[in-house]
């Protein structure tokens, strides 16, 4: 009895290594594995009351992909469907001229007008099969290029809060998938076209020739296509359990060959460990495998006992109506032939249902993404900007991330005037980047608060415009798997990149000679998983970095822990270059918890908890009484510092940070 249910997910299979290593079983959290099993979900008869949403959606893709393809399509399958009604007419009536002829061979000269005909019907059917499936083919790379293209751009406007909160990035991980199941929803429809217009193809004759024999098709059919759903629903659910097994020691094959695991997997004598574990786990996939072979053979065995017995019993019913008079031969031979194609047809229909169904999801997970971009998009247009903000204002500014109780800022104040260079800091967590980035306009005050670029509040501007404005360096930059002049250019790549002005870039950030030592120099390809590529060390990756900010022409310059890869030299060195790039035109906003590297700006703003805590000059703070948090944590970084260092004759001097003199570069 157990195989005439429908399968349904149960307690998983786990291995003892699957639940010593992971837990439990190793499943995926990723946006396709929300649908998993979504296949066991569908019964024969929600299948067919789903089709005509199904086709109805995809219609709608394609009608805006390409309408031509789209009709191209429609009226090719449709043909094919009249073309395998007449294919069977034509058959009944050579077979009505085969029986009306009898021994006498001369009298099957009836039957030629209907062979030619099923000839002419069959090439006119290649015909079109040939046509429907140049247009499909034609329609799914268009219906992939638009669903793509309107899920890359929705991501590419929503605002920065949308792309961080937690749940709104899950559903732009579902909806990754949409665009490809899209396309493949095209082949999907249309082999559910052709098998639903097959099928209403054989009804349409059998009604004819008989009415009768209409519901000897329905009774033939409704066991096939229990039995092909019952056994695709199977094969799927066991998949779906021996992949977890499969997954998880695929998981220890890639650590036994990782280049970062390599010490441990030697050092360690992880490998062995791991070897073991991984013999368990392939063993459990073996047996849920061989599992899945003695279910398959059996579910199949019933689904073509039921078929079998369903056709027995239609073919014997017709026998008795042939041998009684009330059926003719011809006819029987017809009906036969038509119940043989309503069976097949059902058979296809189920089979490409499971596949329109899970498809459907991943689409609709677009389609609401879609939506739901639209609500968090960056509006488009507003107040023009001043092209050199005399001073850059927030006012009482509070801001929250999604699913966080306590704020990232809080009520704070403050105000730059162009042309200085000043300093974020404070601890891990304090706010610091936040700020950074409502500088920057990414991120809108809320609460009541406000920044303005001289008198234009930002929530009233063109932030487009306003992104025009602001260079960003960061300790996650991207590394882009592009050439080296692309990665300097990519700072503003709408600029005109000559090869003067990417080389003085490059010179300005100390990367020409790591760049003329590269195989291709600016042409060469960074990336270690490309053929040909090469790949750099943090600390060259910076320096490009740094280029790509000298590249950009911005009156506001926002660098955000810039120089965590650099050795002590470098790192001087680097800051020299960004405090370098200071003039009367541009804005500094340097973010950093490294004291040492703050004491020559202009001003200093001190956060702590998301609170504004305090400001001034170097000086000044150092000077505050009672002392400052800046002034203990600065010193709290000097002492590590001083320490005694001793000298080759035994002596030793104490060890100090090295100065940072201001620049007086005015930058690119």
């Amino acid at each position: 009895m157990r195989l005439l249910r429908r399968p349904k997910p149960g307690p998983p299979v786990v291995s003892d290594s699957e639940q010593e290593l992971f837990g439990g079983p190793l499943r995926h959290d990723a946006g396709w594995s929300t649908h998993e099993y979504a296949r066991l979900d569908l019964t024969l008869r929600s299948a067919l009351k789903a089709l005509p949403h199904l086709v109805a959606t995809t219609i709608r893709l394609a009608w805006r992909a390409d309408r031509r393809a789209l009709l191209t399509v429609g009226i090719t399958e449709a043909g094919q469907g009249i073309a395998a009604a007449l294919k069977l007419l034509a058959a009944n009536a050579a077979l009505h001229a085969v029986v009306a002829a009898g021994n006498d061979v001369h009298q099957l000269r009836a039957a030629v007008p209907a062979a030619v005909m099923i000839a002419v019907v069959r090439t006119v059917n290649s015909l079109l099969a040939s046509k429907s499936t140049a247009a499909a083919g034609t329609l799914e790379p268009k219906v992939e290029r638009a669903a793509q293209e309107q899920y890359l751009t929705a991501c590419q406007r929503v605002e920065l809060a949308a792309i961080e909160d937690g749940a709104f990035r899950e559903l732009i991980d579902r909806a990754h998938y949409g665009a490809t199941e899209a396309r493949h929803m095209i082949g999907s429809s249309v082999a559910a076209m052709n098998s639903v217009l097959s099928l209403v193809a054989a009804a349409g004759v059998l009604s004819v020739l008989d009415p009768i024999l209409l519901p000897m098709l329905i009774l033939i059919v409704a066991p096939r296509g229990w039995g092909v759903m019952r056994v695709a629903q199977e094969r799927y659910f066991s998949t779906m359990t021996w992949i977890e097994h499969l997954r998880a020691s695929r998981v220890l094959s890639q650590l036994l060959t990782s280049v970062t695991a390599a010490l441990e997997v030697r050092v360690h004598r992880v490998g062995p460990f791991l070897l073991r574990h991984f013999r368990v786990m392939s063993h459990t996939a073996e047996k849920e495998q061989a599992r899945l072979a003695k279910d398959k053979a059996a579910t199949e065995l019933i689904a073509d006992a039921l078929s079998g017995l369903s056709y027995a019993l239609t073919v014997t019913m017709m026998g008795v109506l042939c041998l009684t008079g009330h059926m003719g031969v011809a006819v029987l031979g017809t009906a036969i032939m038509a119940i043989n194609a309503g069976s097949a047809s059902i058979g296809a229909l189920v089979s490409t249902m499971s596949q329109l169904h899970e498809q459907s999801l991943y689409v609709h997970d677009l389609t609401e993404f879609l939506e739901r971009a639209e609500e968090f998009a960056i509006p488009e247009g507003g107040v023009p900007l001043p092209e050199r903000p005399r001073t850059i204002r927030l006012d009482n500014v509070t801001f929250r991330y999604a699913g966080r109780d306590k704020p990232a800022l809080d009520r704070v104040s403050l105000t730059i005037e162009l042309g200085s260079v000043i300093a974020l800091v404070g601890p891990n967590g304090s706010g610091k980047s936040t700020l950074s980035r409502l500088l920057a306009g990414l991120h809108l005050p809320a609460e009541g608060g406000h920044a303005y670029w001289d008198d234009v509040d930002v929530a009233d501007a063109d932030r487009q415009h306003l992104f025009d404005h602001v260079s960003l360096l960061t300790q996650t930059f991207e590394r882009w798997p592009f050439k080296v002049a692309t990665n300097i250019r990519i700072g503003q790549p709408e600029r005109d990149a000559t090869p003067e002005a990417l080389h003085a870039s490059a010179q300005y950030a100390g990367a020409d000679q790591d760049i003329a030592a590269l195989p291709r120099g600016m042409d060469t390809l960074l990336g270690r998983n490309f053929r040909g590529a090469s790949d750099l060390s943090g600390g060259q990756w910076q320096k490009i970095a740094l280029a790509k900010t000298h590249f950009r022409l911005a009156c506001m310059m926002i660098v955000d822990e810039p120089t965590s890869a650099l050795d002590p030299e470098a790192e001087q060195r680097a800051f020299d270059q960004i405090l370098g790039l200071a003039g009367p035109d541009r804005i500094i906003v340097l973010v950093t918890h490294r004291m040492a590297a703050v004491r020559h700006v202009d001003k200093i703003f001190v956060l702590d908890d998301g609170h504004l805590i305090e400001e001034g000059s170097h000086a000044d703070l150092l000077a505050a009484r009672p002392a400052s948090r800046y002034a203990q944590w600065y010193r709290l970084q000097a002492n590590q510092y001083d320490q005694q260092i001793p000298h080759q004759n035994g002596h030793s001097t104490p060890a100090r940070p090295a100065a940072h003199p201001r620049g007086t570069s005015t930058g690119p």
